[in-house]
């Protein structure tokens, strides 16, 4: 099994900024992909932003030159920087990890959610 742990989240003014990180535990042999969605009160869960194995990256467009996603520091963690935050931005954000386990079989796990609220 994987166990996805989140943190960073909380309540910051508009043009602030919060870094979110996802740490994955468990009987991983490798991790394919890490990834932040965030669902907002009344809508439908969005990709805010995906890391590869590779380093590749993509993100919305919305969030495009004011989110950074990286990984790093501690092993199969990712973060997200936040800079210049909007209201807009207040959901719940959710950590995605799509891998494979040490028998070799694939799978997706998700976080529990970590609120991020933008407001003055």
């Amino acid at each position: 099994q994987v166990h996805l742990v989140e943190s960073g989240g909380g309540l910051v003014q508009p043009g602030g900024s919060l870094e979110l990180s996802c740490t994955a535990s468990g009987s991983i042999f490798s991790i394919n992909s890490m990834a932040w969605y965030r669902q907002a009160l009344g809508k439908e869960r969005e990709l805010v932003a995906r890391v590869t194995a590779g380093a590749s990256t993509e993100y919305a467009d919305s969030v495009k030159g004011r989110f950074t996603i990286s990984r790093g520091g501690v092993q199969n963690t990712v973060y997200l920087q936040m800079n210049n935050l909007r209201p807009e931005d207040t959901a719940v954000y959710f950590c995605e990890v799509i891998g494979a386990y040490t028998n070799f079989r694939s799978f997706s796990s998700w976080g529990q959610g970590t609120q991020v609220t933008v407001s003055s």
